[in-house]
């Protein structure tokens, strides 16, 4: 459903969709350190994957960056491998031309089966881009997103395209071969900024933020809300967040503390110096959230900034039992958001914790567990050689 009105209001989404991340730049039981790290492969890929597909994940994002394996090489790679999941992949203006980027999702989306979703990234690290080759400032690698998108956009729609703007000409750009998605698939779009705001507004079909507090939310997609109805467009919303969901509130809460147990202060400072340099407004407001600091990191009811201290981009949780991590989802869907791109350390473990305690508490716009439905077998290790395994032991328990 569409999350704002006509007149750029953002209405409350009724239904949640749940994507999961496919952690393409590495995964573990702690942050940064090696201690409890794991190997990142493509047969690793393939069960968090499979097991996103199975429980019944509407997507899976896949992160862009020099830190990252290329994100169409691994999508390309699991689509064949799983059923119904979708996968948001990143298009990079400055870094691609339009058209082949278009050509590029055209034979993703066709060979995936329409399961491809597209995530428009500006990138906001000047030494990164540098080393792409990249030397635009802030403003003006908006200014070639924007050239970008609409090259791109009519290219999927079929069009023929002659157009010479202050960044990119192309003279009779054409797809031979079409998406399968009509006019391609859905665009994804993040930016904090004044400049990326407009982008946003006028070029997107969904805008995400990354996880700041409920208020802080509601302020900025009403901006980009109200941007988009002034143009007559309609958006929907997205954020992404990690998760560290647990029975109970203390083992939740216990969980993100040994998440971070084997962080030091010159590993914190050491990233933190990273993050000042960009030029992102979105990665400055995540900054802020923590201050680079231990002792406030729970920056709104059960929403964690510890991620935050070493990971660039996405910095907090929801940290909590299945019903308060459950009650914050609800209270992002009540400010309009209906997107919720998750993740958690490490990535497989906490796919299936998830689903398995916080699906059924949401109301979900995509079927969930749809594994479970083709197979009539026992759920958990028959007792005894003999009984199938039903509820009775935990309700037993909780008496």
């Amino acid at each position: 459903m569409n999350a704002v009105t006509s007149n750029g209001a953002v209405a409350p989404a009724d239904r949640a969709r749940i994507l999961w991340f496919l952690p393409t730049h590495g995964d573990g039981r702690h942050l940064g350190t090696s201690v409890g790290g794991r190997a990142v492969d493509l047969p690793y890929l393939r069960q968090i994957a499979q097991a996103s597909d199975a429980l019944g994940y509407f997507g899976v994002l896949l992160p862009t960056g020099r830190s990252c394996e290329d994100s169409w090489v691994v999508a390309s790679a699991l689509a064949p491998l799983t059923e119904r999941l979708r996968y948001l992949v990143a298009v990079r203006p400055g870094l691609l031309s339009p058209a082949l980027a278009a050509r590029m999702t055209a034979t993703l989306d066709r060979i995936s089966g329409g399961r491809l979703l597209i995530n428009v990234v500006t990138g906001g690290d000047p030494v990164e881009n540098a080393g792409d080759g990249l030397f635009l400032d802030h403003d003006a690698r908006y200014e070639v997103t924007r050239e970008f998108l609409r090259i791109y956009k009519r290219l999927l729609a079929g069009e023929a395209v002659t157009e010479a703007g202050k960044h990119l000409r192309v003279e009779d750009g054409k797809l031979i071969f079409p998406p399968h998605q009509a006019g391609g698939p859905p665009l994804w779009f993040g930016g904090s900024s004044d400049a990326g705001i407009a982008v946003a507004a006028e070029q997107v079909d969904a805008y995400l933020t990354w996880g700041e507090p409920p208020a802080q939310v509601a302020e900025k997609i009403a901006r980009v809300g109200a941007a988009a109805a002034r143009l007559g467009r309609r958006l929907s919303f997205g954020i992404r967040l990690h998760v560290i969901v647990r029975e109970t509130e203390e083992e939740a809460w216990a969980a993100a503390d040994e998440l971070i147990r084997h962080l030091d202060d010159a590993t914190i400072a050491k990233a933190q110096a990273v993050f000042a340099r960009m030029d992102s407004e979105g990665q400055r407001r995540m900054r802020e959230l923590h201050g680079g600091g231990r002792d406030r990191l729970e920056v709104s009811p059960n929403l964690w900034a510890g991620v935050g201290l070493v990971r660039g981009g996405a910095g907090t949780a929801l940290v909590g039992s299945p019903e308060s991590v459950a009650a914050r989802i609800r209270e992002y869907q009540a400010i309009g958001i209906e997107t919720f791109i998750l993740s958690g350390y490490p990535h497989l473990e906490e796919a299936y914790r998830f689903a398995e305690l916080v699906f059924p508490l949401l109301d979900l716009a995509h079927p969930a567990g749809l594994a479970r439905a083709a197979n009539d077998g026992p759920f958990g290790e028959t007792i005894a050689n003999l009984h199938r395994p039903g509820a009775e032991g935990a309700r037993h328990a909780a008496g």
